[in-house]
């Protein structure tokens, strides 16, 4: 058994079952070892930030970690835009990144990068492997780290990866989440009762089924109001489950819907504040001299927490007490007129079956698909959590493959679905169950609104030729087909409805893109 060999072993004893990855020259023997360790499937990547993008869609649907396998400093580098919005959304993440032979390290090959300073910048955990002997034992200690919801990051040097270690011992890995803290749930108890408008932000965990349903019971029992995090990584929604108010984007309209309340309890959240300063704008969001807790730690099973928390405001609200909380099915009718943002997310909405997955990377485009949330059949949304854009395509290539029972749907802007397009191939050499939604308005939309924000109202010749994505405009069919996805193109609201049922009905990857009005 090679160093290489210990790793996947180790990894697969600990049930990772999937590795993408875009290999070079010093991790060929982690190339040759997946051959002898058959549990984990490899998937190829024609760039990092797509392996890196889709190891987090992956995690964040499955809540275990894959692996991506990266090549050296400038790969990593090229994957860690993404890796960003992997450790903002808390998704459990193992990067293998082969380095040069320990010996050669010191001559300063042409490729030669600090590696565990760019690690630092986007892994909780991170380690160079010193030794094979070590490698089975630091990657269990890899793994045990990524499930809190963490980033791990092992470095591992080609003469390692081709060493035999001296046992063929598999290690183990010894995880376990922390107890909810009593003093903490006790304040809150006492925060909710002195409060006369308290509210819950919710993030995270707490955003899946276990979180939300004792997110209930608590709201119950208290008339809190449940608010969830502008991005979260993963949220489960539609009928069934309580009704819940994104806190919005913009400063302004964040302020004014959280001064509503003056007491605040964060589960699986932090403190909500601004994406960007700009000169006299808001920076924080609460209200002043609002109190606020953070009920849990990283370390902790945020619905565990909730469901104690409940536990300390009383016995649970009974079923027919509790519906009046909880969201009805009441899915929009199809719509008619042009085909603008708004229309494009309310097809959506009508036709997505029950159980999909949703992937909204439509930035300005998408924003309206969240007015649809609380009554639609019950499915799953990913977002985009550290504002990293390209991050959708791959985010779906991971999900589908995570779930391939289940439907995958990306909104996904033209602007950032440019960054890692390469996502496509992928999808298609996997034949995954993915329907991609462009929102072609050619132009980077968001920049501008930001831009006007900011105060340029007037922007000039070359400030408009950084914000448009015409002259010439992308070619959006020819590009899908190019990577082997079939695609078509739409400009009418009539003309989406039926490709988009079309897509639905058949298996494997499709991409349509929706010119906007």
């Amino acid at each position: 058994m090679t160093g290489a060999e210990s790793i996947l072993q180790t990894a697969a004893a600990a049930g990772v079952k999937i590795c993408f990855a875009n290999p070079g020259t010093t991790e060929l023997d982690f190339v040759g070892a997946l051959d002898k360790v058959p549990q984990i499937r490899p998937v190829l990547g024609l760039f990092e930030g797509v392996c890196t993008g889709a190891a987090d869609g992956y995690g964040r649907i499955t809540e275990k970690p894959a692996l991506t396998l990266l090549h050296l400093g400038p790969g990593f580098a090229n994957g860690i835009a993404n890796l960003h919005n992997a450790r903002r959304g808390r998704t459990p993440i193992l990067n293998l990144i082969g380095e040069h032979t320990t010996w050669l390290r010191p001559h300063d090959p042409h490729l030669n990068m600090d590696i565990a300073s760019l690690a630092g910048t986007v892994s909780d955990w991170h380690r160079e492997i010193s030794a094979a002997e070590t490698a089975s034992s630091d990657t269990a200690e890899a793994l045990a780290a990524s499930l809190y919801g963490q980033v791990a990051t092992l470095i591992v040097p080609a003469d390692h990866q081709s060493a035999a270690p001296p046992t063929e011992t598999i290690s183990q890995v010894d995880f376990s989440f922390q107890s909810p803290d009593e003093d903490v749930l006790a304040h809150a108890v006492t925060m909710i009762g002195e409060a006369k408008r308290p509210a819950l932000i919710l993030g995270h965990r707490a955003l899946r089924r276990e979180g939300l349903a004792a997110a209930a019971q608590i709201q119950a029992k208290t008339d809190c109001a449940l608010l969830m995090t502008t991005f979260p990584a993963y949220f489960d929604a539609g009928a069934g489950l309580p009704i819940l108010q994104r806190i919005p984007y913009f400063p302004g309209q964040a302020r004014k819907l959280l001064a509503r309340y003056d007491a605040f309890l964060m589960a699986g959240a932090s403190e909500p504040s601004a994406f960007f300063g700009y000169a006299g704008g808001i920076t924080s969001y609460l209200p002043d001299k609002a109190p606020c807790l953070r009920l849990d730690t990283r370390k902790q099973n945020t619905a565990v927490v909730l469901e104690e928390l409940s536990s300390l405001l009383g016995p649970d609200v009974g079923p027919a007490e509790l519906r009046r909380l909880l969201s009805q099915c009441a899915v929009p009718d199809l719509p008619a007129g042009p085909l603008n943002a708004r229309n494009m997310c309310q097809a959506i909405a009508a036709l997505q079956p029950e159980g999909c997955i949703v992937v909204e990377e439509g930035i300005s485009s998408g924003a309206s698909s969240y007015d649809y949330v609380p009554c639609l059949k019950p499915y799953c949304q990913l977002t985009l959590t550290g504002g990293a854009i390209g991050m959708g395509m791959p985010l779906a290539l991971g999900a589908a493959l995570a779930a391939p029972d289940r439907r995958v749907i990306d909104i996904q802007a033209d602007g950032s679905a440019m960054y890692t397009l390469q996502a496509l191939w992928s999808q298609a050499r996997e034949k995954t169950n993915v329907v991609t939604v462009i929102c072609s308005n050619r132009k980077y939309f968001t920049i501008e609104l930001e831009s006007l924000r900011a105060g340029n109202t007037a922007p000039g010749k070359a400030a408009k030729s950084l914000l448009t994505l015409d002259q010439p405009a992308l070619d959006w069919v020819n590009l899908s087909r190019g990577m082997g996805v079939p695609a078509t193109s739409v400009n009418t609201t009539e003309a989406f409805i039926r490709a988009f049922r079309a897509a639905l009905a058949e298996p494997g990857p499709y991409l349509i893109e929706v010119v906007l009005e």
